[in-house]
């Protein structure tokens, strides 16, 4: 984990009578694999259990290395920007998205995302069936990693 994660991330949520919000959508909390994140709700910060989402902004240019998701669901919205996976075994597939698209990634499949351009960011919010936030993921193979010496 990077040493910018804020593990108590409390201070930025309200909440009353069963309802809890962060405002703005939070300062930037984290950045890990090429990618910021924006304080969200999880179960840091909320009594959830099975569920977390936040928005994630990748710079221009950016890749975030191969990886898998151990055990946990993930749905994106593209708000900003353009993206490319490579996904599946050896990450021999790739598909494009925009904003305006939804993506989802089930668990264990392997997967890296380049923001295709060098002068604009994508934003996405992000979804996970884990309350854990962070754990759980696993680095996979990447040539891009081994390249930039990640």
């Amino acid at each position: 984990m990077s040493a910018q994660m804020k593990t108590d991330l409390s201070e930025y949520v309200e909440h009353h009578e069963g309802l809890w919000w962060v405002r703005g959508g939070g300062p930037t909390n984290r950045s890990w694999n090429g990618i910021r994140y924006k304080t969200g709700l999880s179960g840091k910060n909320t009594p959830a259990q099975a569920l977390s989402m936040n928005v994630a902004s990748a710079p221009p240019g950016a890749i975030a290395y191969a990886h898998i998701h151990d055990g946990f669901e993930v749905m994106l919205f593209i708000l900003q920007g353009r993206v490319r996976h490579e996904y599946g075994p050896n990450l021999e597939h790739a598909v494009e998205h925009e904003a305006g698209d939804f993506i989802y990634i089930e668990p264990g499949v392997p997967h890296e995302v380049f923001n295709l351009s060098d002068t604009e960011p994508v934003v996405a919010v992000v979804a996970r069936s884990a309350a854990d936030e962070w754990d759980k993921i696993i680095n996979y193979p990447s040539k891009h990693r081994d390249a930039a010496g990640g």
